[in-house]
């Protein structure tokens, strides 16, 4: 298959590399010329504009075009949409990999001439050698067009699946990230009670023992250990500051529009807003296991 990729940071690289490593052609993207010259030297085919990028598409598959969006949500979004919209026919899929608001996405796949696919991407830039998780909805017939793609990107035909018709995808994506936040609270509160608490322990040696076969064990916890083997037990100048929090809102929302009770989600929001204040080590370390998963900046202590 020929794809085209518009976006080309750090998972859009990876959606571009996946694909090609899978035996797909790409032709890649970016407003900055830099990260297109990255992907041309992995192997796509470069863009100079997002007009050349689909007429270079439209001479090397006959089937339509297939493009997957990794820039920004929202105007990032809208404003690429624009871009494709004079290139953009009936036969052609787009997807947006990135976290929109599932509304948003409705609204785009109402207003595109080309079928519109939701994608939620999980995984984060520590997922390039496995690949990602993916949360699709749209059409039908368009995601089964986008099955080989979806694939390479993915972890195997496992690691995605339609969820359902427009805006499923991003919908279900913004409650994983809910889901998301709650654990990474329960493990902080648990280990920051370690730390406060009656013993001196390893943390290392703690998240590494709970690791291997005990019930909580899981890739975050993977992350807490790797975290103190790599800052202290102490966590070292990791501040208490926990940056993020649009998807975990949305999530809260939707929530309370569908009177849902979600306390554990919107306790992780709010300690999380509360983070910007003044500070505690279990957001200390949330803070280090978002640059573990998705390579998030870590915010540092001052003078520390």
């Amino acid at each position: 298959m020929q794809l085209g990729v518009i976006g080309l940071g750090r998972m859009g690289q990876i959606v571009a590399n996946r694909s090609m490593d899978a035996g797909h052609d790409v032709v890649a993207f970016d407003l900055s010329a830099e990260a297109t010259a990255e992907a041309a030297e992995n192997g796509a085919e470069p863009a100079d504009s997002v007009a050349d990028l689909c007429d270079r598409l439209a001479a090397g598959d006959e089937g339509g075009k297939r493009i997957w969006l990794m820039v920004p949500a929202g105007d990032a979004v809208d404003a690429t949409l624009g871009d494709l919209e004079p290139h953009l026919s009936g036969d052609d899929v787009i997807v947006d990999g990135g976290n929109s608001h599932f509304e948003a996405s409705v609204r785009r796949a109402e207003g595109t001439d080309a079928a519109y696919l939701d994608c939620g991407t999980s995984g984060g830039p520590a997922s390039a050698e496995e690949g990602f998780s993916l949360m699709i909805g749209g059409p039908e017939p368009a995601y089964e067009s986008m099955t080989p793609v979806f694939d390479a990107v993915a972890t195997g035909p496992d690691g995605h699946d339609r969820m359902g018709e427009s805006g499923a995808g991003h919908y279900v994506k913004m409650v994983h990230n809910g889901v998301e936040y709650a654990l990474m609270q329960a493990y902080g509160e648990g280990f920051e009670l370690l730390y406060d608490g009656r013993y001196d322990l390893d943390m290392e040696s703690v998240a590494r023992t709970w690791n291997n076969g005990a019930v909580i064990r899981s890739w975050l916890l993977e992350l807490c250990e790797e975290a103190f083997a790599e800052e202290g037990s102490d966590l070292g100048d990791v501040a208490d500051h926990v940056a993020g929090g649009s998807t975990g809102t949305w999530t809260v929302q939707e929530a309370l529009e569908q009177e849902v009770p979600v306390p554990l989600i919107y306790g992780a929001l709010a300690e999380r807003f509360d983070s910007r204040n003044e500070g505690r080590f279990s957001r200390r370390l949330a803070n280090r296991l978002r640059y573990g998963f998705g390579r998030h900046e870590v915010a540092r202590r001052d003078g520390e």
